[in-house]
């Protein structure tokens, strides 16, 4: 497939800027491949699409305030640092964006917080945006990882035009977070209050949890019309011997396996075996699913309405179907279905 048959006209006012105020109120659209059909429902809703020893399988990482404002020195001049990843704890050593990018230089000092609370020193240029920090800090690793903590904000993406507030801190996590080391919320997963999945349990539902550390490729513009040309970033994920032990015996007994989201439905179909059963698995993924694709492990799945362009959406086209999917998305528009991070919900069954 090419990437001009994922554009369409999304208005700007469908784009969510706020969370609902409840997590599991939320809309749900219900989407039946088998017969075509269509439903407009509330999150809470999903309750009635599962049966006793059904899976949900969830993104259990925990997102870290990734966004860092600072100043040059000598200059002042005022730089973004998005934090990526911590590559060395002994060293301080960080993988980082910065913005802009042009400005900076191997040597160059960066200042954080009052009183130049931290202090980092750019070693290394990656990529034309990407650069290697090294924070000076002479205190303990904890007392460190405090301090940058405090300074760094909430994360949004960037299409979420407002500032960050501090609600966003608790609402741009999922209740089951545990495991730090994402840079993006896993969108689908917010939408689950401590209620519902206590109903979910009481009916039998079971539960999987995986960790992939969602990173910023999944904003990523793609600028290749052939996607079998786009390479995704690659991703840290983990899937545990009881994880896998969940999800393949639901599996063999023909219940439904339903992802939470594309990060788990990548993570699932990245450690497939011959067989069709998930393996566990520590390491990283690049894996790409769009159309066409066949599943092997997944039988539904939750996720949010995404934007024009975004990988996102071209993997839930893969498991909806594309015609499918985009008149879901015409029927969404006109219904005024909220897209993005904070926006409403899909189930694809």
């Amino acid at each position: 497939m090419k990437l001009s048959q994922f554009k369409f006209t999304l208005p700007a006012e469908l784009i969510a800027k706020y969370p609902v105020e409840n997590r599991d109120e939320s809309r749900l659209m219900v989407l039946h491949r088998s017969s075509g059909k269509i439903e407009h429902k509330t999150f809470k809703d999903i309750l009635g699409y599962f049966n006793e020893h059904d899976v949900m399988v969830f993104n259990n990482t925990k997102v870290f305030p990734a966004r860092l404002y600072g100043n040059k020195e000598k200059t002042g001049a005022e730089i973004e640092v998005f934090l990526l990843r911590e590559l060395n704890a002994e060293q301080r050593l960080w993988d980082v964006l910065v913005d802009p990018a042009r400005k900076i230089r191997i040597g160059n000092k960066l200042y954080f917080g009052e009183n130049d609370a931290l202090v980092a020193e750019v070693i290394d240029n990656t990529t034309s945006r990407g650069r290697t920090l090294r924070f000076l800090f002479d205190g303990s690793y904890d007392d460190f990882k405090t301090t940058l903590y405090q300074l760094g904000e909430t994360p949004l993406p960037k299409f979420i035009k407002r500032s960050v507030e501090p609600e966003d801190r608790e609402r741009y996590q999922t209740i089951f977070a545990q495991h730090e080391g994402a840079v993006a919320a896993p969108f689908a997963g917010l939408h689950f209050s401590r209620e519902l999945l206590k109903r979910l349990e009481i009916k039998g539902l079971n539960f999987g949890f995986i960790t992939l550390h969602v990173g910023l490729g999944n904003f990523r513009t793609v600028d290749v019309e052939d996607l079998t040309k786009h390479k995704m970033d690659s991703e840290r994920y983990i899937i545990t011997q009881e994880a896998t032990d969940i999800i393949n015996k639901a599996k063999d007994e023909r219940k439904q396996v339903c992802a939470i989201g594309t990060s788990t439905l990548r993570s699932i179909e990245s450690s497939v075996t011959t067989l069709g059963q998930v393996k566990p698995f520590d390491g990283w993924t690049n894996k790409f699913i769009f159309p066409p694709y066949d599943f092997n492990v997944p039988t539904s799945l939750v996720s949010n309405f995404h934007l024009p362009l975004s990988t996102l959406l071209m993997t839930v086209s893969a498991f909806a179907g594309y015609d499918f999917l985009f008149k879901a998305y015409k029927t969404a528009i006109k219904e005024k279905y909220r897209f993005g991070t904070y926006g409403d919900a899909m189930l694809i069954l």
